[in-house]
């Protein structure tokens, strides 16, 4: 009897934390999004409410600071690029001549003068920087959509959360009611205590699980929360998004390859590589430099035009060749990218058809159905108590087995069309 008298004890705040499981996810939805206020207090960030993936990613694309450090950072490197292939700066240099016999200054020298390159090294030049900023710009696109890939795996982990927190919510529903049940039996005689007993200890599992789920939940939003700036995301969505099959795998391997944003930072690298042969080979032309010359001896003055070249016979040694190594290794890099990027498509679509074989032999109508009728049964006193814990508990597995294959699912096509984010 003493245990008997014991379990209820614990078993207070396990109803208690069964009965209050949407709160809970409420309540902790509610404190990622800060306090609420009225009147004249100080007033919130207004937070998103949304059941649209499409309005979280338009979002985190705003506000991400991750992405906003990737973006200035580029916009630094695309303007350090520019700043290459501009003139030299223009020197000016003026002298004094002292001589004896002659009170103060008995002649000068002014000369300013302008460095250049030849004309066809900087058409070179600049058709080799907007291939890099291309490679640049395509990066930051890389970069981009996986940012945004993460977010959309988060909106689909808290569906995924939600769907076993509603499962949850049924189980903790049955067995509150199964407890009410067998409470009455036990005080008719019609039910022994052990039976009690496990229907309480089925509640206290069933809290801890809800607690888990719960924490889960809460971290996800707060991660997406993190994603958004530190600004409050709700995202109010049970179900997950309809995605289009994929019919022919090679036309999706296709698309995948012609738009993966990796791929064509590669290209623009290689061909900027090849363009810097060209630059390279046109360093051996010497460098002009003109400018204007005056010289005072005294009374008299001579100005005149200054004309000259650098003759690079040193400073360009063995470029060329450093620059055609370059270019094997980009055009190497851009070969692996591309046979990368294709073996993970291809392991992505194996991977999504074996999935979609898996959820496929599940039949949920009719788990669901069968959960309806063992509670009709057991409640009927047609089977036992622990023999409809056995099946239930099956069940309930394979249900919440069958939820976490739709989320692998939708995350694996989420992959597949990240191109398009």
């Amino acid at each position: 009897m003493k245990k008997y008298t014991i379990i209820p004890v614990f078993l207070l705040s396990a109803v208690l934390s069964l009965r209050a499981q949407d709160n809970t996810a409420v309540s902790s939805i509610a404190a990622a999004a800060g306090p609420e206020v009225s009147g004249n207090e100080t007033s919130v960030p207004e937070v998103l409410r949304t059941a649209s993936i499409d309005d979280v990613l338009a979002a985190v694309r705003e506000h991400n600071p991750e992405l906003a450090a990737i973006t200035q950072d580029t916009e630094a490197q695309s303007l350090q690029l520019k700043n290459e292939n501009i003139l030299e700066d223009p020197s000016i240099e003026y002298s004094s001549f002292y001589s004896s016999g002659v009170t103060g200054q008995s002649g000068s020298e002014l000369v300013v003068s302008q460095g250049f390159d030849f004309p066809t090294v900087y058409a070179a030049r600049h058709r080799k920087n907007e291939l890099s900023r291309s490679a640049l710009e395509n990066s930051l696109s890389s970069e981009t959509r996986r940012i945004l890939l993460d977010a959309k795996n988060l909106c689909l982990d808290i569906i995924m959360y939600r769907q076993i927190g509603e499962l949850l919510g049924m189980q903790s529903e049955i067995a509150d009611d199964l407890l009410s049940l067998y409470e009455q039996r036990l005080e008719s005689g019609d039910a022994s205590a052990l039976e009690v007993n496990k229907i309480r200890m089925e509640l206290m599992s069933l809290a801890t699980d809800v607690a888990t789920n719960n924490a889960a939940l809460d971290a996800a939003y707060r991660n997406l929360a993190a994603m958004n700036g530190g600004e409050k995301i709700i995202f109010e969505a049970d179900e997950f998004p309809l995605t289009e099959t994929v019919g022919d795998p090679e036309s999706a391997i296709e698309e995948y390859l012609a738009e993966d944003a990796s791929i064509m930072a590669a290209a623009n690298a290689a061909e900027a590589a090849r363009k810097e042969i060209s630059v390279s080979k046109q360093g051996w032309i010497p460098k002009l430099e003109v400018g204007y010359r005056r010289n005072t001896a005294i009374r008299d003055a001579e100005h005149g035009f200054l004309v000259g070249c650098s003759i690079p016979l040193f400073s360009n040694h063995k470029k060329v060749a450093m620059a055609k190594a370059q270019s094997t290794a980009a055009q190497s890099t851009l070969n692996y990218a591309r046979l990368n990027v294709e073996a993970e498509v291809r392991a992505i679509l194996n991977e999504m058809e074996q999935t979609r074989a898996a959820i496929d032999a599940y039949d949920e109508p009719l788990m669901r159905e069968t959960l309806d009728l063992l509670r009709q049964a057991v409640e009927g006193g047609e089977i036992s108590l622990i023999d409809y814990f056995v099946e239930a508990s099956g069940i309930y597995s394979s249900l919440t087995a069958c939820i976490t294959l739709q989320n692998s699912w939708q995350k694996l096509a989420a992959r597949l069309y990240r191109n398009r984010l």
